[in-house]
């Protein structure tokens, strides 16, 4: 299972907003196998003044095409798991939009099964 929040900067296409869904998708497939239709992505855009991040925090520099993803998803990846996810997004996100890896922010938040209500007030993995 997994749940993921895009954040960026307002003025995107709406191409360019599904591509980044899609990649991720694919990303996620590849090295987390997600299950089929597990597909729970969100995009949310922001004004410049709601937008703050680190020009050049850990000597990396980032532009305003930076692309935040926070993936919250069981904990039950390996560390390999992990990286190869991290490196799997930037070069998706790189190879079909032209997003500097550099531009590419990762955050993945881990919970146990039983944090999860999939709908009817359930918790379907508990």
């Amino acid at each position: 299972m997994a749940l993921t929040r895009v954040s960026l900067l307002k003025g995107k296409s709406t191409e360019y907003k599904q591509a980044i869904l899609k990649n991720l998708y694919i990303a996620m497939n590849e090295t987390f196998n997600l299950a089929e239709d597990n597909d729970f992505m969100v995009i949310h855009e922001h004004e410049s003044d709601g937008f703050v991040y680190g020009k050049n925090y850990l000597n990396i520099p980032r532009t305003d095409d930076l692309v935040i993803i926070q993936i919250t998803a069981n904990n039950t990846r390996t560390l390999e798991e992990k990286k190869a996810l991290y490196a799997r997004i930037a070069e998706l996100l790189n190879q079909d939009l032209g997003v500097r890896k550099e531009d590419v922010f990762i955050s993945l938040l881990e919970v146990k099964k039983e944090a999860w209500s999939l709908g009817c007030g359930l918790a379907q993995y508990a």
